[in-house]
């Protein structure tokens, strides 16, 4: 019997007496633990069965056999079902121990029932069986010993099992193959003293165990003896298992020289393939075996390095000559051959050599016995070879080899100590030697810092440090490289390990004192890498290194807080790290006095770094039990609400992780305080006092609520999407961490088993409501929200914590509005419409579900939800394809079909119950029905959209099978158009798509994406594992359908996105298929990919273009679903008959308007490569996929060759990988040479061969394949220093390209040669560069000097960085000696320049002499003579611009280093030259911002350009040029404050009338945008240089300017610039106008917080940045200096800072009140309404928002306080009351009908759907907002102005009145969703959030 029938005979036989009732509540639990999926729940209840049952045992024990046989054995069932998870079988043998204590005759009795049962099944063990005889023989001792004693019958069992497999295609391949030979291996290594005598005796020999050994044999050769060769082989995880089974064999001989023979014959057999096998007794004739594969050997030597004995691997080999053994002399030659081999094996392969070191060093002591002698001596073979190795296998890219070549080198330098110590050798020489090798290699190969940390114990820190002294900055070089830092921390880290050792162990001393001795040599670093404005340095420096610093050293805490005192956000973020490292450490965290108020200033900054850091800071705990401070709740508070509207992703996922944790640290706190422990935490002056228990109970709580308050008033549809995820991320937090709501499926996370005591307390106090009726509202609106993101994390929160089923009003409205949102045609709409229905689906009872209007068939209330609501939508689908027949172009517009498609794929495809009721054996048939139905519908309309586009005769004629042009889908459409509007010919040929066109095309290639995901996903469900026991859903006819729908839709379709995702869907389709056990179903993709590649290569009627279109993507989702485990025999035939068709002849006479079979090949071949899918699986074909590409590139097809372009692209970003940082790349990207050349050897002679052939001299100089190649070899980077360097037989080829007389040539062989020069040598190619440079006279090709000297420069440009002057000395004085190629004398103007490129690296090196006169010579050239000489005129040559530029740009560099009064005069001198060549290098030398290292040169050039400044304007003709200049002036004075006195001189009254001509230039020459970016900084500029009285009337132009382009309508760059702008010169104004000194100016100051305000609500990131700066400035004090600790606060604590600055300083003017009411626009309710109840159909395009991060509703919020508070104002000031009183005159009527509007339309109490779809109308809830806050306004001004009970006139009500009316109206709104609480935080009345002092 079963478990389950057990498990009711064991009920029936302990329920009805009650005769154990412990045995009958185990059986429950068992029961349970049965039925559930769940892995937590599955554990939870087996542990409950766990201890009923030890009180089941004691129940039992004084009854006899006969009580306890039933619970014995129905545990046993259970057991023997449970093979699939050990830890469950473990836990019931624990069970079955217990019960079966004193009763073990009984167990032995029922073990022996079952597993003879097991056995005797069939002849064939199925894979159950098989798990099950694996998992009794090595977990369960009762079964271990029952197949002890049953031996013989299984082991034939296995044999036939094995056989049966083998001749199985399918089985072999797959799990059922594994498992055979699992269970082999387990039974040889359980019971080896049992198989041993039937090996090795000759008396017992079996010839079952012969079979056996045979077969395995097979297997670990992987070849099938009675299958066709086209059979898949035995994967290879089971070939070694196999060899590792063969192992356990050789483990049972009685003498090791015994096993060792054994084995080296086995290593005989493989070499040969055929022969006879002698192991043991046992003879194995391999006559059948096929020629090996070269896998076999990786078998057997793994399996043998994994459990061989050491005896056997030591033992002397008794055939050999000389004393030899396995582990040396078979095994390594094994090890060698395998790391040469280019199988897809790379991570087992070095996982040999690792293992291979590892037994070497557990049989040292039998080796040195056997051969009496060293075997790693200095000039040894062996150690060669294996440094060798390990070199060679350093840098390879496998994922997971890193940790091999740890361990390799680890354990290398080990066995090499071991030895020297053995044999008493003092002198160690690899250890110098490798560490020489590391410190040649350039920093940038990750392989160095691993023998650097294995070397570090051996030679000690110092040695290390001091001769590898740039080891420092490499780190630091590092850590800012991702790949890198790993490797760069495990250095750091065992250097500082090593030196605390040391340090103790010589002189040991206090902590501080070892803490000085580390801050001599890291603390540099450290602070610099902390302090770094790189992010990805700062954030590895803190997470990696500085964590260790402080655990080993804990005293360099106190000299690294020291180093980051300052107050610039460098210091504050460093701080901010230093502090979080230290409280991690320590658990605490003293936030007092200065370090809180620091701490606040932090959480204000305006880099999102620094506040991240600073709120993980407060967040983070080593212990989630420490309560949450009363300083850090407080902190928290003021922090969110100003953060909850951050652009980045990475930011609001960081803000929801640290919020979490502080949530668990209330949540831990408060259940250990309802515990009676008081938690860790809260100390005197945080807040609560420590024994306040109530107190810091009612703090959790009441965060907690204001933190849910917060989230949930944010999500109404008039915030913006930032603020919008972060409160849904924010309310996903707080759901998670404090409901008790049980999540099976997570691992973690679960809630407290006490949390349901928290939950009581927190409601008892009428807090946590977390499902309340505002909150459900809140997050149904989110539904309807046109973001993907939000509406599936909105649907997700409902689901997964909201109690089920939802109001029956609210179902019904939201299916109502759901069935509306699928039939529009706008994509977003229907997506939303299909995310409602799901909901809907998962959120409803039968009865709800019954009180729908479902389209569903005969008996309803029978059939589950899942099953009628997937009928209605699929009858919605129906009816909708049957419009589209009638009329497409109506359908498309009313009834697209894409939205019940996506409804149909949500409803089935991502809700568990569906998939439960599939499951289902009763609801089969109807399930079945409904998806064959559903397959059937989903063919006839991708045929008929595709037809549709295809052809102008209509849908229903016969269609090609071919993608279709773009000319003929237009001209289809047209045709569809003009039957859908009843015309006979289209109107106008307008090149612009209509709506018509559009509506159109939206719904066919959206509906064929949504269809292609939807079969994907469904084959993906019905044919997983989890549905293997039920009938199969979709038969075999439906799947076959299902392929041609994707077949038709990949061949016919041309748009990318509907190919992209029918790719997905059909990527899915073809793993379910081809993982399948059923031989049909697999031979669906397989036939397809023969009808594909049949296709590719037949002709073609038309050209497909565009990459071939979706043909390629057919391929690669075919070979991308091909079980990765497997030897992919699809893609290896796919790619193998892809390059034939390829490399196959043109014809003749081919056709430029059609494809060619060889262009899609290459196509093909390029998504293959491209498929992120199939990952390494390609690479055994890199070589010959490169040589097509080479090949391709010479074709006489302009197709053919583009196509072969793209291949070499991908496979060179596949081989190489992509490049890491920025376009250009970083010199850390990419491998060495000879690692890439290790890796792909096959390359190496290609590559070769090609550049060979282009530097043959007398050869055409124009080779199409030479680029790429000059391409893929600069993408490596430089290598080791060896003797035999691959790199030597490449750099002549090189060399000799230099001559080449193309350009482009020379210049890639320059950046070629780079790579393959390691940097020892790079002096030596240097001075062979410099000696062959002519002499006067003697040039004889003018392009060869050329390339040599970009040769050159490309050395020299890393070189000079990494190599000391005096180093490059040598080379400097040879180009001294060759300083006429940079006279007049050299002809050529271009040689010169790059003559002079090559010499600007080296001016540290040339002599002092040389350098001066080179700069005076240049210079006067420059001018336009020679010194001594009158100005001659010269004749024009090419490239003298060129020279020209790079001359002034040498003369910039040198008086930036030199800064020198006489170089800087030079430079301005030449500023003034009217050689525009020159002044365009000086003006971009200056905007790269390279002169920043010399501030006099700055200084100098920024009074320079201040002076020509007028004369320049006036003379604007060319525009490019004065952009340039303003552009560098603007840079120059970047920080205008420290030169205004000086600039001021320097202007000496012109800069009114630059200011004139600039603003003339704006206001009327309409310059580009760029321009009158840089006219209107410049402006703001020379405003604030020269500001003064008379400025006045420019400054309110300026203004007017200033206010034009902050408009949200303007361009960014203008926006920008106002931004700006306003933080050079609005600074100035606003701080004058804060004093009495110029009233005048108020309006314009008063206009200027108002451009601020707005911009700091745009859309754009990097202006709200600017504007904050303004923001924070013009808070500072009047007359204070800006310094460098100033911090910038960020956008929404500037806005508070702004408001609060009109509040103080301008709220008694009478313009401040209205200048605030403009941004509370009026809107239209009333017609907003009205357009939601007409219900219009939807339009395909809504037009956007000019600002969408733009929230009115918010800000409302946020200004009613201040207004309020200038309403107070308003009764001691005339002015403000007459202001307030024209502002009430003006609107107070219109206010008060709206909200007698709003009272009358809501208090209907009509749930219809316009009243949901008012629920998610931006427009509506932001006009709602600005009429409440309206009304707030209207009723304090009417007190302030008329008294609390006049009646103003005109209204006909007082202000008591109002605000009842108000209250009214609002408590309507907000029963219906529409009037929420505003955001707390925002609206608590005006006062300074910001830092208090030393920041804005």
């Amino acid at each position: 019997m079963g478990a389950e029938q057990e498990a009711q005979a064991c009920a029936a036989f302990y329920g009805p007496g009650g005769l154990c009732p412990a045995a009958l509540a185990c059986v429950q639990s068992l029961r349970r633990f049965a039925g559930s999926s769940a892995k937590r729940s599955r554990e939870r209840s087996l542990e409950e069965a766990l201890q009923l049952s030890r009180v089941a045992s004691e129940g039992l024990g004084a009854l006899g056999d006969a009580a306890a046989r039933p619970l014995l054995r129905c545990v046993l069932a259970f057991q023997a079902e449970a093979t699939g998870s050990s830890s469950s079988f473990q836990k019931l043998e624990q069970m079955v121990t217990t019960l079966a204590a004193g009763r073990e005759a009984l167990l032995s009795r029922e073990v022996a029932a079952l597993l003879d049962g097991l056995a005797g099944r069939a002849e064939v063990l199925s894979p159950e069986d098989l798990q099950s005889v694996c998992m009794f023989v090595e977990e369960s001792g009762p079964g271990r010993l029952h197949w002890r004693q049953n031996l013989a019958p299984l082991l034939q069992r296995l044999a036939a099992t094995l056989a049966w497999v083998l001749q199985s295609p399918l089985a072999s391949a797959g799990p059922w193959g594994y498992a055979a030979v699992k269970a082999c291996l387990q039974l040889f290594q359980a019971l080896p003293k049992d198989v041993a005598p039937l090996v090795w005796s000759e008396a017992e020999r079996s010839e079952t165990l012969q079979s056996v050994l045979g077969l395995l044999l097979q297997v670990v050769m992987g070849k099938l003896c009675l299958c066709p060769p086209c059979v898949q082989a035995p994967n290879k995880d089971t070939r070694l298992l196999a060899g590792t089974a063969l192992t356990m064999l050789l483990n049972a001989a009685p003498r090791p020289e015994s096993g060792a023979g054994a084995a080296r014959a086995l290593f005989q057999l493989a070499e040969q393939g055929v022969g006879e096998l002698r192991f043991g007794e046992l003879t194995v004739e391999a006559t059948s075996v096929l020629e090996p594969d070269g896998l076999e050997r990786l078998v057997l030597t793994r399996g043998l390095l994994t459990c061989c004995k050491t005896a056997i691997l030591s033992c002397q080999l008794e055939s050999f000559a000389h004393q030899a053994c396995l582990l040396l002399d078979v095994l390594f030659p094994a090890v060698c051959a395998l790391s040469k081999e280019q199988k897809d094996c790379h991570y087992y392969c070095f996982q040999v050599f690792s293992l291979w070191l590892q037994r070497l060093q557990e049989s040292l002591p039998e080796i040195w016995s056997l051969k009496g002698s060293r075997i790693l001596a200095e000039d040894s073979d062996l150690l060669g070879q294996l440094t060798q190795l390990v070199w060679n296998n350093a840098e390879t890219p496998v994922e997971g080899v890193s940790e091999f070549v740890h361990s390799s080198f680890r354990l290398l330098l080990e066995i090499y100590c071991l030895e020297c110590r053995h044999f008493e050798d003092q002198d160690r020489p690899l250890y110098r030697q490798m560490l020489q090798r590391v410190i040649s290699m350039p920093w940038q190969v990750k392989a160095r810092y691993v023998p650097l940390c294995a070397l570090v114990p051996y030679l000690g820190s110092k040695q290390v440090l001091d001769a590898y002294r740039d080891l420092p900055q490499h780190l630091l070089s590092c850590l800012a490289t991702n790949h890198l830092c790993p490797a760069a921390a495990e250095a750091y880290k065992a250097l500082a390990q090593q030196q605390r050792a040391e340090w103790l162990a010589g002189r040991p001393g206090p902590e501080e004192a070892l803490a000085q001795r580390w801050a001599l040599h890291w603390l540099p670093l450290l602070s610099q890498a902390l302090r770094s404005p790189v992010p990805i340095l700062q954030s590895n420096a803190a997470n990696h290194l500085l964590p260790w610093t402080l655990r080993l050293f804990p005293a360099s805490y106190a000299p690294l807080a020291a180093q980051f005192g300052g107050r610039d956000a460098a210091a504050l973020r460093a701080w901010v790290a230093l502090l979080k490292a230290q409280k991690s450490l320590t658990g605490t965290l003293a936030a007092e006095g200065e370090t809180r108020e620091r701490l606040r200033r932090c959480l204000h900054a305006g880099e999102e770094a620094v506040r991240l850091a600073a709120l993980g800071l407060l967040c983070c705990s080593p212990s989630s039990s420490r309560a949450l401070s009363g300083a850090e709740a407080q902190l928290l508070r003021e922090f969110l609400p100003l953060n909850l509207n951050g652009d980045s992703s990475a930011f609001r996922q960081l803000l929801q992780a640290a919020v979490k944790k502080a949530l668990a640290r209330l949540r831990d706190s408060s259940l250990a305080r309802l515990r009676g422990r008081a938690p860790r935490g809260a100390e005197p002056g945080d807040g609560a006092e420590p024994g306040d228990g109530a107190g810091q109970l009612a703090q959790a709580v009441g965060f907690v609520e204001w933190l849910l308050q917060l989230s949930v008033s944010s999500l109404t549809p008039g915030s913006n999407y930032q603020r919008k995820k972060t409160a849904l991320l924010l309310l996903a937090a707080i759901l998670e961490t404090c409901t008790d709501t049980w999540s099976p499926e997570r691992k973690k996370g679960q809630p407290p088993q006490t949390m349901a005591a928290l939950l009581s307390y927190a409601r008892h106090r009428g807090c946590w409501d977390f499902f309340s009726q505002p909150n459900l509202l809140a997050l149904l609106s989110c539904l309807q929200d046109s973001t993907n993101e939000i509406r599936d994390l909105a649907s997700e929160l409902l689901v997964r914590y909201f109690p089920a089923p939802l109001p029956e009003p609210v179902v019904l409205a939201l299916f109502q509005l759901a069935q509306e949102a699928l039939s529009s045609p706008r994509v977003q709409e229907a997506e939303a419409g299909a995310v409602l229905m799901k909901t809907i689906l998962q959120k409803s009872d039968s009865s709800t579900m019954s009180s729908l209007s479902l389209e569903d068939g005969a008996a309803p209330t029978l059939q589950p939800p899942g099953l009628r609501f997937a009928q209605h939508l699929l009858g919605v689908l129906q009816a909708q394809y049957a419009a589209a027949r009638q009329d497409l172009l109506q359908a498309a517009a009313t009834k697209p079909m894409h939205g019940a498609i996506a409804a149909l794929r949500r409803c089935l495809l991502q809700v568990p119950e569906v998939a439960a009721s599939m499951r289902a054996a009763e609801r089969a048939q109807s399930w079945q029905e409904l998806l064959t139905s559903l397959v059937a519908t989903a063919r006839d309309i991708t045929s008929f959209l595709l037809g549709a586009l295809q052809s102008g005769q209509g849908p229903g004629a016969d269609q090609p099978a071919a993608a279709p042009s773009f000319a003929d889908m237009g001209n289809a459409i047209g045709s569809l158009i003009m039957l859908g509007k009843g015309q006979g010919q289209q109107e106008d040929d307008s090149v612009l798509l209509s709506e018509e066109h559009s509506l159109i095309l939206t719904c066919c290639w959206v509906s064929v994406k949504e269809i292609g995901l939807l079969l994907g996903g469904l084959a993906e469900l019905l044919l997983s594992p989890a549905h293997a026991a039920s009938a199969p859903l979709l038969p075999l006819a439906s799947l076959q359908t299902a392929a041609k729908v994707f077949q038709e839709i990949l061949l016919r379709c041309r748009h990318w996105g509907a190919v992209e995702g029918c790719s997905a869907g059909f990527t899915k389709f073809c793993a379910a298929l081809l993982g399948h056990a059923d031989a049909e179903l697999q031979a669906i993709p397989r036939a397809m990919l023969d009808q594909g590649l049949e296709a590719l290569s037949g002709p073609r009627s038309s050209s497909i273009t565009r990459r071939a279109a979706g043909l390629p993507m057919l391929f690669l989702c075919i070979v991308s679903g091909e079980p990765p485990a497997q030897a992919r025999p699809l893609l290896a035939r796919c790619v193998r008959t892809l390059l034939a068709l390829a490399a196959t002849a043109l014809p003749r006479d081919w056709d430029q308007t059609l494809d060619l079979p060889q262009v899609c090949a290459l196509h093909v071949l390029q998504t293959l490569v491209r498929g992120a899918g199939l990952g390494s699986a390609l690479l055994p074909h890199a070589a010959p996929t490169m040589a097509l590409a080479l090949r391709g590139l010479g074709s006489p097809s302009w197709a053919m060759r583009n196509a072969a372009t793209q291949l070499f692209s991908a496979l060179t970003a596949r081989l190489l990988g992509q490049k890491r940082s920025g376009a250009e790349g970083r010199p850390g990207d990419g491998v060495s040479l000879q690692a890439f050349l290790g890796q792909h050897p096959q390359l190496g002679a290609l590559l070769l061969g090609e550049l060979g052939a282009a530097a043959q001299p007398g050869g055409p100089p124009l080779r199409p394949t030479l680029q790429p190649v000059l391409a893929l070899l600069a993408r490596l980077q430089p290598g080791a220093d060896d003797a035999g360097s691959a790199s030597a037989p490449f750099l002549g080829p090189l060399l000799r390209l230099a001559g080449s007389p193309l350009y482009a040539v020379r210049a890639m062989a320059a950046a070629a040669l780079v790579p393959l020069v390691p940097p020892p040598r790079c002096r030596r190619l240097l001075l062979q560069l410099a000696r062959g440079l002519p002499g006067p006279g003697h040039v004889r090709s003018h392009n060869a000097l050329h390339g040599r000297l970009l040769q050159m420069r490309a050395l020299l440009a890393p070189a000079a960085d990494g190599l000391a002057a005096e180093a490059l000395r040598p080379v400097a004085r040879r180009l001294e000696a060759r300083a006429w190629l940079l006279t007049p004398a050299q002809r050529c103007p271009l040689v010169r320049a790059a003559f002079l490129q090559a010499l600007a690296l080296l001016t540290a090196s040339c002599s002092p002499g040389f350098a001066a006169r080179l700069r005076d010579e240049l210079a006067a050239e420059l001018r336009g003579h020679e010194p001594g000489r009158e100005p001659s005129s010269a004749a024009l040559q090419v490239g003298s611009a060129v020279l020209h530029q790079t001359i002034a740009r040498f003369l910039c560099d040198e008086a930036a280093r030199l800064a020198d009064e006489e170089g800087i005069g030079t430079v301005c001198s030449l500023l003034q030259e009217p050689n525009t060549d020159v002044q365009f290098a000086i003006l971009s030398w200056v905007i790269k911002g390279e002169g920043g290292k010399c501030e006099a040169l700055e200084k100098a050039l920024r009074l320079t350009l201040l002076e020509n400044l007028q004369s320049v304007l006036q003379d604007r003709r060319n525009k490019e040029f004065l952009k340039l200049y303003l552009e560098a002036l603007m840079h120059l004075y970047r920080n205008p404050m420290p030169w205004s006195q000086d600039a001021s001189c320097k202007l000496q009254g012109s800069s009114s009338a630059c200011v004139e001509i600039l603003l003339l230039m704006m206001e009327t020459e309409h310059p580009g945008p760029d321009l009158l970016f840089q006219a209107l900084c410049a402006t703001s500029l020379l405003l604030a240089l020269g500001s003064g009285d008379e400025a006045q009337p420019l400054a309110e132009r300026w203004c007017a300017m200033l206010e034009k382009c902050s408009k949200c309508v303007s361009s960014e760059v203008l926006r920008l610039a106002a931004a700006r702008s306003l933080q050079l010169a609005g600074v100035d104004v606003v701080q004058r106008c804060r004093g009495a000194a110029c009233p005048s100016l108020v309006p314009v100051a008063l206009r200027l917080i108002n451009v601020g305000i707005h911009l700091l609500q745009d859309e754009e990131q990097e202006v709200r940045h600017e504007a904050s700066n303004f923001a924070s400035l013009v808070r500072q004090v009047p007359g204070e200096q800006v310094q460098d600790g100033w911090v910038f606060v960020q956008a929404n604590t500037g806005l508070l800072g702004l408001l609060q600055l009109l509040l103080e300083n301008f709220g008694d003017h009478p313009e401040t009140f209205g200048s605030l009411l403009q941004h509370l626009p009026l809107l239209d309710l009333r017609g907003i309404l009205e357009e939601l109840e007409a219900n219009k159909a939807s339009s395909l395009y809504k037009e956007d928002e000019p600002n969408v991060f733009a929230e009115p509703a918010v800000l409302s919020q946020l200004l009613l306080p201040f207004l309020l508070q200038l309403l107070e104002k308003a009764s001691i000031s005339s002015p403000l009351r007459e202001s307030a009183l024209r502002w009430l005159e003006a609107t107070g009527p219109s206010i008060l009908r709206d909200l007698q509007y709003c009272k009358r339309r809501w208090s209907q109490e009509a749930a219809g759907p316009w009243w949901m779809k008012a629920l998610g109308c931006a427009k509506l809830h932001t006009a709602v907002a600005m009429l409440l806050v309206r009304a707030r306004l209207l009723a304090r001004a009417l007190e302030v102005v008329h008294g609390s009970d006049a009646a103003a006139p005109g209204l006909g009500c007082d202000a008591r009145e109002l605000r009842q009316e108000l209250v009214l109206v609002q408590g309507l709104l907000a029963r219906h969703g529409l009037a929420l609480a505003p955001a707390l935080g925002w609206g608590d009345g005006p006062r300074e959030p910001g830092p208090p002092s030393g920041a804005a």
